[in-house]
């Protein structure tokens, strides 16, 4: 008794007692700060390097709430979901929702993922051809290449038929290139050339830049917007009516009142279930995370013109982070409370 008085009268109990205290308010206020800390995550994108700056800006999100974040695997779209269903990778910034539809639900959907933001809303398919030769042969549909003196003029091999420069293997928008080629009727009169994308377009940029008609599938987000510019370069093209895989034509596929053919879709962020549930801050970041496909276009553009290392990448993703910063720390302020 009279050691834990003496214990008292000197002071050092009370002190104890005040450094244990402020021990666990630091360490309670650190934990809610950085909710992620001890926790490794892997990320896995396409092997698209122009879709790799939307991946960095939510990596930095993750990493600033304490997350160790692996370097990403890279796959095409339909492994990748795979991979997310199995456990293999963790979350993915590149699903879009209507386009990739087939590949969510046949790896899992729902049952083994989670949905969990629109990264990217109001991104666009479609065709387009140079505008001074719409201009010129009243071009406006995609059934106006039906008319042999029409497909002839984007015949770039002689064949009779127009080529058209189309969508990688495995990326999705290949299957919907084929379906609309049937469904319209067009078989004898285009040609779907599809290899590497961003080389075909090379090819294709250089054959505008020589005066001459180009006919390609396009989307945006993406620097190729940059160089061939709606209504000043180019053209959008209209199908006649909605027909798409799967037979699901009640979606949007309208822009600016003409018929693009491809779904109006958003680019989401899914996660595998059980780290989602696992990780709410890392959900709940991820939920918030949204940039503009101006501001994708226009960091591809600096792609385009040398900055396409994946230095620049992670330098641009920084810019935007500064440039957007009290967005930025809403999104970490969010995720830290889902924690609590």
């Amino acid at each position: 008794m009279n050691t834990v008085t003496n214990f008292l009268k000197n002071g050092t109990f009370k002190a104890t007692l005040t450094a244990a205290a402020v021990a666990t308010i630091c360490s309670s206020a650190l934990a809610n700060d950085m909710p992620g800390e001890g926790v490794e995550v892997t990320p896995i994108f396409p092997s698209i390097a122009e879709e790799r700056f939307r991946g960095e800006i939510a990596m930095a999100g993750l990493e600033a709430l304490g997350y160790e974040v692996e370097e990403p695997k890279e796959s095409e779209y339909a492994t990748m979901l795979l991979a997310l269903s199995y456990g293999d990778a963790d979350f993915t910034v590149h699903l879009w929702d209507k386009l990739h539809d087939t590949f969510y639900e046949k790896a899992g959907g729902d049952d083994t993922m989670l949905k969990v933001g629109s990264i990217m809303p109001g991104v666009l398919q479609g065709y387009q051809i140079d505008k001074k030769t719409a201009d010129q042969y009243g071009i406006t549909s995609l059934e106006d290449l039906k008319k042999p003196e029409i497909a002839k003029l984007f015949d770039s091999n002689d064949d009779g038929k127009a080529d058209l420069t189309g969508c990688n293997p495995g990326w999705g928008c290949e299957l919907v290139i084929d379906h609309h080629i049937e469904a319209y009727g067009l078989g004898d009169w285009v040609t779907h050339n599809r290899g590497s994308y961003f080389a075909l377009m090379a090819d294709t940029i250089a054959r505008y830049q020589d005066g001459k008609p180009v006919l390609y599938f396009t989307w945006v987000p993406q620097w190729i917007a940059g160089v061939l510019k709606v209504n000043e370069d180019v053209v959008w093209l209209e199908v006649p009516y909605t027909d798409l895989p799967g037979g699901d034509n009640d979606v949007i596929t309208t822009y600016k009142d003409q018929n693009l053919g491809f779904a109006v879709d958003e680019v989401m962020s899914v996660v595998n279930r059980d780290f989602g549930l696992e990780n709410p801050s890392a959900m709940a970041l991820l939920s918030q995370v949204q940039i503009s496909s101006d501001d994708e276009s226009a960091q591809n553009l600096k792609m385009r013109n040398g900055e396409n290392s994946q230095k620049d990448i992670k330098r641009h993703a920084q810019e935007w982070i500064s440039e957007h910063q009290a967005e930025f720390n809403g999104w970490l302020d969010i995720a830290r409370q889902a924690s609590n």
